[in-house]
């Protein structure tokens, strides 16, 4: 099972494609709760060059209250990530996780629909990109 969706941009800078990364994230109503920065964190613990790379855990308030209200232990599996890197060819790619493939290894049938809806928005908000 893919437990990614991306997309792949060529005609934009990295900075432009975060901020408009974060703005269909928050249309669709997530918050940033965290960001990971592979490229100074690699550089900085093994000195090890990364082109840029972030990680950013988003965050809908409304789903992950219901999703931990049907499964106490899901903030094991939160927030969903999205990534934002700059590959070999230069390109920039936004990556989702699937919310559907993640939940998929919980067995509480109440949380597959709102996997469904959470994924229904990651989606949304990559294709506005």
């Amino acid at each position: 099972m893919k437990y990614f969706i991306a997309k792949t941009i060529s005609d934009q800078s990295f900075a432009s494609v975060r901020t408009k990364t974060e703005d269909a994230l928050k249309a669709e109503g997530f918050g940033i709760l965290t960001e990971i920065d592979i490229q100074a964190t690699m550089k900085k613990k093994l000195d090890k060059v990364y082109k840029p790379y972030l990680i950013l855990g988003a965050c809908n308030p409304t789903f992950a209250d219901k999703v931990l209200q049907a499964e106490p232990n899901i903030g094991a599996l939160l927030p969903c990530n999205v990534t934002i890197r700059e590959t070999e060819t230069g390109e920039i790619e936004v990556a989702i996780m699937d919310p559907s493939a993640a939940m998929a290894a919980v067995d509480n049938p109440a949380i597959e629909p709102l996997a469904g809806e959470v994924k229904e928005k990651l989606i949304k908000a990559l294709e506005s990109i």
